[in-house]
């Protein structure tokens, strides 16, 4: 008898499951999922952006998978990316509150919040603060050429050899937001920053990673000591770091007169002293490393990848350097406002993006109400995928979809022209806030080296492979390239 009931529970909990797993009506397609575990068996819990592309060819460009039991629509292809992200923009402009990223975070930063008032707020207050360091005294231009200083100095003590840039160029774009976040930067030994970097790395293989999916996945396992619990102790150290430089940060700061986005955070805190508002000081901790991990990894991995292509494409390096020698002559170092001068240099950087594809998912949103896109029905709370690299290599949509193609971005003019499907920092309401000093960081210190050096894969160092190692942000395999003072200099 007691059998019997138990083998009736069992069989109740598998339809319950096989009911909560069945895609509602008008649902987009997609393969049949199973009790518990979805289509996680579908897909690579390593690298899964090729299951993506099998099952777009199977399903079309929006198709549903059920990540566990939660079910997720994910979009390829420019036409299905702007009907949702931008004609739709609003209904689409939510974050899934219930992963792991969120959890580690607090959901206390601006990139990760989710879809409402004290999103909307912090996001402007961080594009007007940013916009602002882009002008005046100690703009963003020099802050940006004051670390150069220090890449110069790395890459002439490397000049005859063969040099591993990928430490240096993390710690460069590290330092360049460090600047911007507290007015400081770090010497590259620092074990501030040594500590911040390895968190952030641990955690960026730890969030695109199997356990991150299983977490996402099946709540039941969330409390066990598995390693995505890593995740939660990075995140703890880096927030006791960021805790400990605000304190001694507060202590020098003159109210009205801000340094730096810290600074003017403390300053709006001031003017907000009213009960209700969003702005307090253990958000601004998660809001500086929101802005600090998204501006550090992105322009790092873009730099490495842009470095691996120009190293191993040489006749695109010289064509490059001609169009600098010929636009910068006489001047002393190179301006934002020099890239209208530059088309090929322009096409070069934007190519790099391109081929990269550094944040291949974007960043998952979910849907903020009952809506519809591409004629299917979405209901609110839906975890929406956005599936970048499909738009980035899209058929139809570029001159050489596959490929390392500077001519992408070029007209028959020779004129730079930027393509629609040409959207690596996402589209729409969440596009990347980041955007401008991204744009601004990898032309003036992609045109300060090509300036300055010559860089060349070693003779010894067989075939270059531009397979990118998977994460949440794409980074290219470790490789070393062969650095040279250019005979101009």
């Amino acid at each position: 008898m007691f059998a019997s009931i138990i083998l009736l529970w069992i069989c109740v909990v598998f339809i319950i499951l096989q009911l909560k797993s069945r895609r509602p009506k008008n649902f987009p397609p997609g393969p049949p999922a199973l009790p518990i575990v979805g289509n996680l068996l579908h897909m690579s819990l390593e690298n899964p952006l090729k299951d993506f592309e099998r099952l777009r060819k199977s399903y079309g460009d929006v198709y549903s998978l059920y990540l566990g039991l939660q079910p997720a629509v994910v979009l390829n292809r420019m036409e299905a990316m702007r009907a949702a992200l931008v004609t739709k923009a609003t209904d689409f402009a939510g974050r899934p509150q219930d992963l792991l990223v969120n959890n580690a975070t607090k959901r206390n930063g601006v990139v990760l919040a989710d879809y409402g008032p004290s999103w909307k707020e912090h996001r402007r207050f961080a594009l007007m603060t940013l916009r602002n360091f882009g002008m005046g005294k100690n703009s963003m231009e020099d802050r940006i050429h004051g670390e150069m200083q220090y890449v110069i100095k790395t890459l002439e003590e490397s000049v005859g050899k063969s040099f591993s840039p990928q430490v240096m160029f993390h710690n460069a774009a590290s330092n360049i937001i460090c600047q911007v976040l507290f007015g400081t930067r770090f010497e590259y030994h620092d074990d501030f920053i040594r500590t911040i970097i390895r968190c952030f790395n641990e955690n960026s293989k730890i969030a695109n990673g199997p356990w991150s999916m299983l977490y996402d996945s099946i709540p039941m396992i969330r409390s066990l000591p598995l390693p995505f619990m890593k995740a939660f102790k990075n995140i703890e150290t880096i927030e006791t770091l960021l805790k400990d430089l605000l304190e001694k940060h507060k202590k020098t700061r003159v109210p009205g007169d801000p340094r730096d986005f810290v600074d003017c955070y403390l300053d709006e805190l001031d003017k907000r002293v009213e009960d209700g508002s969003s702005f307090s000081e253990d958000r601004l901790t998660m809001h500086a490393l929101d802005i600090y991990f998204a501006g550090t990894d992105t322009t790092s991995n873009t730099l490495l990848a842009g470095f691996l292509y120009l190293s191993t494409h040489p006749h695109i390096q010289e064509r490059c350097q001609q169009e600098i020698d010929s636009v910068l002559e006489g001047k002393d170092r190179v301006s934002f406002d020099d890239r209208h001068n530059m088309p090929f240099m322009q096409a070069v950087i934007h190519e790099v993006q391109r081929v990269a594809n550094i944040v291949p998912l974007s960043v998952f949103h979910c849907t903020t109400k009952d809506t519809e896109v591409m004629g299917y029905s979405i209901p609110k709370g839906t975890l929406i995928i956005p599936n970048l690299g499909s738009v980035l290599n899209e058929e139809g949509q570029w001159k050489h979809p596959h490929g390392f193609h500077p001519e992408n971005f070029l007209n028959d003019k020779g004129e730079f022209v930027k393509p629609e499907a040409f959207m690596p920092f996402s589209a729409g309401s969440r596009v990347c806030l980041g955007e401008s000093l991204a744009r601004m960081e990898l032309f003036l210190i992609m045109v300060t080296l090509l300036r300055k050096f010559k860089f060349s894969w070693p003779e010894n160092a067989g075939e270059p492979d531009y397979t990118p190692v998977y994460g949440i942000t794409q980074t290219p395999q470790p490789y070393s390239m062969k650095v040279q003072l250019r005979a101009t200099q």
